[in-house]
């Protein structure tokens, strides 16, 4: 089921120039700000990964590098190596050699998945004869074979996503932007979709991730953008902004009598931090060890051992307060 698209990996020179730039982008509406001098780049081949939570700004800051909304201040720079395009000046000239994934599904329902491919294709100005070879490759790569005839309102919500990749790729672009491509996908589904996103990289291509999944973030992304009140906050690699930002073991601690752990003195001194969530007490700790003999001398409790991760590097710096949309 490895698809076949493209047939060989479309090599192109190694550069250090940057193949995306966003340099001190600004945004606001009325009173508010939010998207506040944000900077940062995609090298080739690179993925990279934005997180934050409801109202950090990413859907804002995606929507300024499609073009869809004005930025107030700052530059927005693609393909730099080949003449450097800014948006929106450039939108037409960008767009072409772009791949997008929407949140939201935006297929052609009157259309089976060979026709939608072919269609969008068209968009681009292929004829065709020269685009019909490759929409067998295309299906293959989504592992949508088998549903070529099929129309969207036919299709399971993961092959739904998988056309929509498919569809992005008929112009073989440089760059993809994906605005949480895996939401609303089941475990298989998502896993699947994981997979077809790192061939992608494999085969060269460079990849801007917005996603609410840190095991997502964590599975594909070569850096990391955290977002949070339009500002960043915090970038890099995800292990090395783990070990800068947090102890290297979590043991968390629930049953009868675990949120009374969250202020005994004896426990205090085996934590660097200790947070509780709803029934749950978490220890972050350096030595897990010694935390865990303290545990087992009390009756009632469960224990869970592991190592950090970015959820509780996204907790950390972003609060655990639920906030609304918007």
């Amino acid at each position: 089921m490895a698809g076949a698209w493209p047939a060989s990996p479309t090599m192109r020179p190694v550069s250090n120039t940057p193949l995306f730039q966003v340099r001190h982008l600004r945004k606001r509406y009325a009173e508010s700000t939010v998207v506040d001098d944000l900077s940062f780049e995609i090298a080739p081949g690179e993925c990279l990964g934005v997180i934050g939570p409801n109202g950090a700004g990413k859907t804002t800051t995606i929507r300024m590098c499609l073009g869809l909304t004005a930025p107030d201040d700052g530059d927005i720079t693609y393909f730099g190596d080949a003449g450097a395009l800014q948006m929106p000046r450039d939108a037409l000239a960008i767009k072409a050699q772009l791949g997008v994934v929407t949140q939201f599904d935006t297929l052609d329902p009157d259309f089976d998945c060979a026709e939608n491919l072919m269609v969008y294709a068209r968009y681009f100005g292929f004829r065709r004869a020269d685009i019909a070879p490759r929409i067998p490759e295309l299906l293959a790569f989504a592992a949508l074979t088998h549903k070529a005839s099929a129309k969207p309102g036919e299709l399971s919500g993961g092959m739904k996503r998988r056309l929509s990749l498919a569809r992005a790729l008929v112009n073989d672009p440089k760059l993809l932007l994906l605005d949480e491509p895996t939401t609303g996908l089941d475990p298989q589904a998502r896993h699947l979709m994981w997979e077809r996103l790192q061939v992608l990289l494999q085969r060269g291509k460079s990849i801007l991730l917005t996603t609410h999944f840190m095991d997502e973030a964590e599975r594909l992304c070569t850096r990391l953008l955290v977002l949070d009140h339009g500002r960043k906050i915090a970038e890099g690699r995800p292990r090395d902004l783990i070990a800068e930002h947090l102890e290297p073991d979590v043991v968390e601690v629930y049953g009868n009598g675990a949120l009374e752990l969250a202020g005994a003195a004896d426990l205090a001194p085996l934590a660097a931090r200790i947070e509780v969530s709803g029934e749950t007490v978490f220890f972050y700790t350096q030595d897990a060890r010694r935390l865990l003999d303290a545990l087992t001398q009390r009756g009632g409790l469960r224990t869970f051992h592991r190592p950090a991760n970015l959820e509780d590097l996204f907790l950390k710096l972003t609060g655990r307060q639920i906030r609304e949309d918007g």
